[in-house]
């Protein structure tokens, strides 16, 4: 388990150890006599050495009359067992794999808000330029090549955009236009299918320039699936957050961003620019 899981873990334990002391119970024994455990869980619990069960949450907010914490901490329980995904685990048969597991999501999902300050997001992504990527990701994770695959299961996402009446509310950093995946023509190919994709009425794109006065630093790109998950990524694993006050700081940061960003016109005028540039990138 990450430093990160076990922490989450022990914030847990404390928590509901302040329960129990809040509600009369003065140890875990008088407390695992009610609930009707053994006094050894009680003392696991707390102390980060396992975690509660969602069931047990249930029981211990039921004892301790904290049944309105419920759902933050079946939350928090979730969080932690999906806190930490190394990408080695996730991708150790290849890519193709991963890319099938976000479909589902994708389906239930509403509203989608997207980050990404370095590259496009995979929604947006010609079959060149997913390709590009997997090909980095191949060859830093040293897995199976299943590229093709891969970039199938990718543009697969791509049909819920024009289904159903689902709203993506994206964000590019400028720097994004001009992140070098495959060379000049892959980059532009990839340009113009964003330019092609933005005339979609439930997508709205926004960038944001390279000059623009920033209300929150940039951080790491996120994705964030109705108001249930956020998804982020690093280079050794994918951080998945479900606790809501924590999804509450990433509903903040969006809107930040956004103050930052352009829109319409400024945006095609931002990708034109980028366009040319990796023209002449070409004529070299």
């Amino acid at each position: 388990m990450s430093n990160q899981a076990q922490e989450a873990r022990e914030a847990l334990g404390a928590r509901l150890r302040n329960f129990r002391k809040d509600a009369g119970f003065a140890s875990g024994r008088a407390f695992a006599m009610a609930a009707g455990w053994a006094e050894s869980k009680v003392s696991r619990i707390e102390n980060g050495k396992q975690n509660a069960s969602e069931r047990d949450v249930r029981i211990w907010c039921s004892k301790t009359q904290r049944d309105d914490q419920v759902d933050d901490l079946i939350a928090t329980i979730r969080h932690i067992d999906e806190l930490w995904l190394e990408w080695r685990r996730q991708l150790e048969g290849g890519a193709e794999k991963r890319q099938q597991a976000a479909i589902p999501v994708y389906s239930k999902t509403k509203v989608f808000r997207i980050w990404h300050p370095t590259l496009v997001w995979g929604t947006l992504q010609t079959s060149e330029y997913a390709a590009e990527t997997f090909k980095l990701v191949r060859d830093f994770y040293d897995i199976p090549d299943d590229i093709d695959a891969a970039t199938a299961k990718r543009l697969e996402r791509q049909q819920y955009l024009y289904q159903g009446d689902r709203i993506f509310n994206v964000l590019l950093a400028e720097q994004a236009l001009y992140t070098n995946f495959g060379g000049p023509e892959v980059m532009k190919g990839q340009l113009d299918r964003i330019l092609s994709v933005m005339r979609l009425p439930r997508l709205s794109l926004g960038i944001v320039p390279r000059s623009a006065t920033m209300h929150i630093w940039p951080g790491n790109s996120f994705s964030m699936f109705d108001d249930k998950l956020v998804l982020v990524e690093t280079y050794s694993a994918e951080f998945s957050v479900t606790q809501p006050r924590e999804i509450e700081l990433y509903l903040k940061s969006f809107a930040l961003l956004q103050r930052s960003a352009v829109y319409g016109r400024a945006v095609r005028n931002l990708i034109f620019a980028a366009i040319q540039h990796h023209g002449r990138k070409s004529e070299v």
